[in-house]
């Protein structure tokens, strides 16, 4: 049975206990201004620049919820290019109380960057142009790939819990993956991964939280009902050696499995007001490993998960919560109702 006030006591203990990011950081660079006049040079618009606001994408966003739910006790380790976008990044996670000591200078890589440029007029709402991309997804060099293996083994230590973020950029080595999760087990830390891709490189973690296209994409078969949701969680679990496997299913809610049988079923608190899914999945990583971090089961770290998505997407962009957000929105569950669901 879900039980509201363990729920709040876990909610308000997230800032007792600190994570440690590990993946593939990116810079959210987002360029506005006003419609000027078209160009003479071509047929396009001159827009008269307003404002440019650097916000944290990928593992940089997960490693900003994590840091907005417990007061930056939180660190990060991955690559940053030496180059302008570089120092901005480092400086948006230093000003988000982001321990930013692992972050490893490449020369010979990009500061991976999603530059939007967006406009408006007088007569209309702001709306994005373009959308220009700066990164390498080819893997760390080997050099870099070694700094990022010392950071892991200095700084894991000194953290509750160690968070993969995956994001397919190159930063997720089969050796960065597999001495992250052996130093998580030498100092018993509690291990969680949020990956894009393969996720069967992922072994003997604490929880995977995969959503379903990505599940389906690693499994090879799609998800089409009761039946095959039970044997995707299963065959995951028996895949990674995972301890929990969390799927997240959009309006669809999320199913926990356990290595121990027990799978629960969480549905969606908020299905009305979606504004904006990106970087929700950020969100229920954060919020899943700082709740088993304090003390939480698999199904309370899941609620709790599931709360903090239901916030983010009524935002826009890369959102983050807070824990008075959530002890709201907390206070607003119907007891009886979701008990019965679960």
């Amino acid at each position: 049975m879900f039980s509201k006030n363990n729920i709040k006591e876990i909610i308000l203990n997230l800032n007792k206990v600190s994570v440690l990011v590990i993946g593939d950081f990116a810079l959210d660079e987002m360029i506005y201004g006003g419609s000027h006049r078209i160009s003479r040079e071509a047929p396009v618009l001159i827009l008269k620049h307003t404002k440019t606001d650097n916000l944290l994408g990928a593992a940089s966003n997960a490693a900003n919820n994590i840091s907005k739910l417990n007061r930056g006790k939180v660190g990060a380790i991955g690559t940053i290019g030496d180059d302008y976008h570089g120092t901005m990044l480092k400086n948006t996670l230093h000003s988000s109380n982001i321990d930013v000591n692992g972050i490893i200078t490449d020369s010979a890589r990009v500061t991976t960057t999603k530059t939007r440029i967006s406009g408006s007029s007088a007569q209309s709402v702001t709306q994005q142009i373009i959308r220009i991309d700066r990164e390498t997804k080819e893997p760390v060099s080997r050099e870099t790939e070694d700094l990022i293996i010392a950071k892991i083994k200095e700084l894991t230590p000194h953290y509750d819990g160690i968070l993969l973020s995956d994001y397919g950029i190159g930063v997720m080595t089969e050796r960065v993956i597999q001495e992250a999760i052996n130093t998580a087990h030498e100092y018993g830390k509690l291990i969680a991964v949020d990956s894009q891709d393969d996720l069967y490189r992922f072994k003997d973690v604490t929880i995977m939280t995969p959503n379903q296209p990505d599940a389906e994409k690693t499994l090879g078969y799609k998800i089409t009902d009761k039946q095959t949701l039970l044997k995707a969680g299963q065959d995951l679990l028996n895949m990674t050696q995972a301890d929990k496997v969390l799927i997240t299913r959009g309006s669809e809610g999320m199913i926990l499995f356990e290595k121990d049988g027990n799978v629960v079923n969480i549905p969606a608190f908020n299905r009305r007001e979606v504004f904006d899914v990106t970087g929700a999945g950020d969100t229920v990583v954060a919020s899943v490993i700082l709740g088993l971090c304090a003390g939480a089961s698999g199904m309370e770290a899941s609620i709790i998960g599931n709360l903090a998505a239901s916030i983010v997407v009524r935002k826009f962009g890369a959102a983050t919560t807070s824990v008075d957000e959530l002890i709201a929105n907390l206070e607003e569950i119907d007891m009886e109702e979701l008990n019965a669901k679960i």
